[in-house]
């Protein structure tokens, strides 16, 4: 490897004094030298490296190092105790140690078997999933205790590819384990699985990526993770919440593992025929006929019109079951209906309708099914036993002899199975806002306080925690006097009562009237502050209870939830453990660092050295410091090869990697350049968001390397890791080489009638009608705001085009690619530059701070692109909720707006909101299209204000121009800047002007058929106002029919209008006894108030 950094190597040496070690610093060529020796010693399957054996011969870690490239050959790092014989055998030896298909899945029955789990079988129907098994979906049901592991043909028909696509199977196989309830060390069971299939987890990089599993058809959902081994995904890790509808009483784990992937790495083989099945046969000898022929039925052979009246037939037979209480054979005929679905669905023969009707059937018999299990299982009594609940274990008090009498250190922890990226940060932020409020209110002194946090702990260190509460007095009062004393003086059982209550004695009461003259008793408490462990004690538990995640579940019976398990508290002062109890825990003084250490619990002496021994450990709690350590390393690496990591990684890409590791470890893969071919958005793409890495771009011409930069966790064997990596990478490529080369099979305006089979909206139809409206919407837009014919023409020819990318097999695999492969594949098939760059703006923008549509086709196929959904949407009943967005509309509409006003684009909302309204396939009421409008105008005033205008003067602009986009923004800065003038200015002047004639007629009633006449008017005053009003509207209609006034404007037009109005209201009596006269007055004034309509309401604004 070219460059490799790890997390302790730097902070060892900048915070803990020189390394203990020693980096070598040889010439690269050396390294590579030396890279390839460190690489001998293991036996190498491709992507990964196998221990040949785990005595005195195998490789040996020093524990406290983290593995970079330089220090591969150094014996300070790493001891590497080769066995000679085993180097001289070579690749005979690899070809003997890797398992077979058959050696894994014997091995890992055996393995799981150890552990109390039964053998179970597969499955005599076909199944999509392991999940689908009765062994499974039933029974994680019920209050019953179930362990099993089995193998699973997993059949999905969608997934056929004539055996011609090297990593893609109609045909799979998984191995399932079902442990129920969860037994606590579900991960490090797991961890023993790979140990026994002879992975050496010390030297491999071992990860649990967020990936929430969740089948709405089927009612069932669960929190958990992808696996990654080296970067490949090779195990589904699920702790299951509810299946059929039915929250489960005992959350269940379900592990699933790839074994095609799995084996395809282990034995270094790219295509799943070369997968060594046993000593003397293939998988592909085995199963490539199977894979061809299934191919065929599936996608080119299957009867359609049979298929359809399989389906009804196994509803049918699935509900005369469920009839007859037989919830086993009705789930069988449910996965037969299911398969019949998948079938269908490969042959692209499920329509909109059709799809959503077969939903709702598989929903709603699955959830039959299993409210039938569960009251079958509970009328046989169980018979496999009930799962014990966890109880809440009962924390002892704290030693007070043992807690310290000065301010000290405070830590505490909570140790997790892995959390989601985004819940890292969410519960540290939750901390930094919880803990201080809570020492306040606990009266507990203290210094600085630092909440930190990993993906595997969340930590709360307190500088000079004060050993006890801040003592303090308090006046309380007590019965009135009139209560408290009997006659004779004495003290009443009321007032003795309070005395207890306060702990005081009654010589202590004094008395004292109120404001009202009633004499009340008081006393003074003194409290004199309890210790503060006993007080957390106490609040730890509320504390952490207290803490909301986006996705969490229950994991202990009766506990809180939490968004992951919680398997480990940690709570010290000084040196004395502060106990209390939470989720089915107890706190100690013992933590836990990287699995694959030698010693992974490590027991805390003292709250001040709990940083210290985690950064012992490599262990980088700090998130901050983390982050930046991974970008300085990772631009430093980059640099190395000539290159530079887009500064865009550093949003995204960086938070996630950031929070997927707590000791990072940096290091260079590269591909082969053959894939560049492919185009780059594709390439950029599967690295940043399917592997996490940092692609790297040259510094001098712009252009991607073959060169990706990837964050590893803890100690690894570089070269193992990097090579599982690179495999990885290559065979996504060829996945994405694969689909790519099939969709240039096709020109892009053919793919666009298989978008009649995705469903845009029930009542709204497909994609493909989708697109056919917003088509239609352009030209009529494109008049709407005079871009002309030729804009025109090409925003119809790419509106035509925009969607069809949703079809292409690219854009299915990885559908953030949506628009840019349509561009793409839209000059592949010879389209004009303004054609195929509108087809991509189409999506513009696809997230916050995204670019924006620039060119007339473009804004124009985005905009109705927009309106469609926002004006549909609303209509069907769909629009946003305070709580649910489902169709993004949020996004869309202030997208929408985005789009206008960047680009100066004028247009009425009113009408165009018409216009699309009549295009629907739906009834689109007023009330709806007034609902629209209202909305649009709420996500203007956000963008207004986000802008820098303030919420008055947003108001005042939105009530006159709201109905206009870009002319609501431009008003807007006009008002703002006008607003920042001196006191004196003219906009002040002119609010002052115009105030009294708007409240003289605010709340009359004014008809509107009242006309100014010039001969009702008795007095001069009245001719000069109306002159000068005249006057100011000639100054504002001068800006002539296609343009608006500006505030400026109307500030200037509005300028010589001062001394009239004040003359007119010294001089003129509006509401004379004159009807006639009063009237005219009313009228003149009314107009005088309205000349700032269609400008700005004036009245919204502070002052007026």
């Amino acid at each position: 490897m070219k460059c490799t950094s790890s997390s302790s190597e730097l902070l060892l040496s900048s915070v803990r004094g020189p390394i203990p070690f020693k980096a070598n610093k040889a010439h690269p060529k050396k390294q590579a030298s030396a890279s390839r020796k460190a690489s001998e010693s293991t036996t190498s399957y491709g992507s990964f490296h196998l221990n040949t054996c785990r005595d005195s011969n195998a490789w040996s870690f020093n524990r406290r190092v983290i593995t970079t490239a330089s220090a591969v050959t150094t014996p300070d790092t790493i001891e590497v105790q080769h066995s000679q014989s085993h180097a001289a055998n070579g690749t005979a030896a690899s070809a003997r140690i890797a398992p077979t298909f058959q050696d894994a899945i014997t091995k890992l029955q055996a393995y799981w078997a150890s552990t109390g789990c039964a053998i179970w079988l597969p499955h005599n129907t076909e199944v999509g999933a392991g999940t689908m098994n009765p062994a499974t979906f039933l029974r994680v049901l019920g209050p019953e205790p179930w362990n099993v592991c089995y193998a699973e043909p997993s059949i999905r028909p969608d997934d056929s590819r004539y055996g011609d696509n090297p990593n893609r199977l109609q045909r799979h196989t998984q191995f399932q384990v079902i442990l129920k309830p969860d037994p606590g060390n579900a991960l490090e069971l797991y961890l023993g699985s790979l140990e026994a299939l002879g992975i050496d987890t010390r030297s491999h990089d071992v990860r649990f990526v967020e990936d929430n599993w969740e089948s709405p058809v089927l009612g069932a959902w669960g929190l958990g993770w992808e696996v990654w081994l080296d970067g490949m995904e090779v195990t589904q890790f699920t702790y299951f919440q509810q299946a059929g509808g039915k929250t489960l009483e005992a959350p269940a784990v379900e592990i699933t593992y790839g074994m095609e992937r799995i084996l395809m790495a282990l034995q270094g083989v790219t295509n799943f025929r070369d997968i060594r099945y046993n000593e003397s046969l293939t998988y592909g000898e085995l199963f490539l006929q199977n894979e061809v022929e299934m191919s065929s039925y599936n996608l080119d052979e299957a009867d359609i019109e049979e298929q359809r009246a399989r389906f009804e037939l196994y509803d049918k037979e699935a509900r005369r079951m469920l009839a007859k209480r037989l919830p086993i054979p009705a789930y069988d005929h449910v996965l037969k209906l299911s398969h019949t679905f998948n079938i269908l669905d490969a042959r692209g023969a499920v329509g909109v309708t059709e799809r959503a009707n077969c939903f709702a059937v598989m929903r709603q018999l699955a959830r039959e099914v299993t409210g039938l299990w569960i009251a079958r299982r509970e009328e046989l009594g169980h018979p496999l036993g009930l799962v014990q609940p966890t109880l809440q274990l009962a924390a002892p008090k704290p030693d007070l002899s043992l807690l310290p009498s000065t301010a000290s250190t405070f830590v505490l922890e909570v140790g997790c199975e892995e959390l989601p990226p985004h819940e890292v940060d969410s519960a540290l932020e939750q901390l930094r806002f919880k803990v201080p409020a809570l020492f306040q209110r606990l009266r507990l002194n203290h210094g600085e306080i630092r909440v930190q946090g990993t993906p595997r702990r969340l930590a709360v260190i307190v500088e000079s925690l004060a050993p006890r509460q801040k003592a303090e007095e308090a006046r309380v009062r007590g019965p009135p006097a009139a209560s408290a004393y009997s006659k004779e003086g004495v003290a009443t059982k009321a007032l003795e009562g309070f005395c207890k209550k306060s702990g005081v004695s009654v010589s202590e009461v004094t008395r004292e009237a109120d404001a009202k003259g009633v004499e009340y008793c008081y006393v003074t408490v003194k409290d004199g502050g309890r210790a503060a462990a006993e007080v957390l004690s106490e609040e730890l538990p509320l504390l952490l209870s207290s803490l909301a995640f986006k996705k969490s579940m229950r994991w202990v019976s009766g506990g809180s939830s939490f968004s992951r398990p919680v398997r480990w508290l940690l709570a010290m002062h000084d040196h004395a453990v502060v106990p209390f109890s939470c989720l089915g825990l107890l706190s100690g003084s013992v933590t836990r660092v990287l699995r694959n250490s030698a010693q992974p619990l490590l027991t805390v002496e003292s709250a001040d050295g709990y940083s210290a021994l985690l950064l012992d450990q490599g262990i980088l709690l700090d998130q901050q410091q983390r982050k930046e350590y991974i970008w300085s390393q990772v631009q430093a690496c980059a640099a190395a090869a000539g290159g530079m990591v887009p500064v865009s990684t550093r949003t995204d890409l960086l938070e996630e990697v950031c929070n997927l590791v707590e000791a990072p470890s940096i290091m260079e893969g590269s591909f082969n350049e053959s894939f560049l071919e492919l185009p780059e958005e594709v390439l950029v793409m599967v690295m940043r968001k399917h592997q996490r890495y940092f692609p790297v771009f040259s510094e001098a011409t712009g252009k991607l390397l073959p060169i990706f930069l990837t964050v590893a966790n803890g100690p690894i064997h570089v070269a193992t890791v990097a090579a599982g990596n690179e495999a990885v990478l290559r065979a996504r490529f060829e996945d994405a080489s694969f689909f790519y080369k099939e969709d240039l099979k096709q020109r892009l305006e053919q793919f666009r009638p298989k978008l009649q089979g995705t469903l845009f909206q029930r009542d709204l139809g497909s994609m493909l009608d989708k697109s056919d409206r917003c088509e239609a919407l352009v030209g009529p837009l494109a008049q709407a705001v005079g871009f002309g014919v030729q804009a025109a023409e090409m925003a119809r020819a790419a509106a035509h085009l925009a969607k069809a990318d949703l079809a292409t097999s690219t854009v299915m695999e990885m559908t953030a690619l949506a628009g840019t492969m349509g561009r793409h594949y839209a000059y592949k098939q010879g389209e004009s530059a303004p054609v195929a760059e509108a087809v991509f703006e189409a999506v513009l923008p696809r997230y916050a701070g995204d670019t924006l549509p620039s060119s007339k086709p473009g804004i124009l196929v985005a905009v109705a692109d927009r309106l469609d959904s926002l004006v549909g949407l609303f209509a069907a009943g769909c629009g946003p909720t305070a709580t649910a967005d489902p169709y993004g509309l949020r996004r869309s509409a202030y997208g929408m707006l985005q789009t206008l006003v960047s680009n100066g684009v004028s247009l009425s909302l009113r009408a165009v909101v018409s216009l699309t309204a009549s295009l629907q396939p739906v009834k689109v009421s007023t009330e709806v299209q007034s609902e629209v409008l209202s909305y649009l105008s709420g996500r203007m005033e956000q963008l207004l204000i986000e802008a820098g205008t303030s919420a008055e003067a947003v108001r005042a602009v939105l009530t006159e121009r709201g109905d206009n986009p870009m002319l609501a923004l431009r008003t807007a800065e006009e008002l703002t800047d006008a607003l920042k003038a001196e006191e004196g200015g003219k906009l002040r002047a002119v609010m002052q002007t115009l105030g009294r004639p708007t409240r003289i007629v605010r709340g009359k009633t004014i008809d509107p058929s009242w006309k100014v006449s010039e001969a009702l008017f008795d007095c001069d005053e009245e001719r000069i106002l109306y002159a000068a009003l005249l006057s100011a509207r000639r100054d504002l209609e001068a800006s002539g029919p296609s343009s608006f006034p500006s505030i400026n404007m109307l500030l200037q037009a509005c300028d010589h209008l001062t001394a009239p109005i004040d003359a007119f209201f010294e001089k003129v009596f509006v509401m004379c006894e004159d009807e006639t006269v009063r009237k005219n007055r009313l009228a003149l004034l009314n107009e005088v108030a309205s000349l700032t309509k269609g400008i700005v309401d004036l009245s919204q604004l502070p002052g007026f």
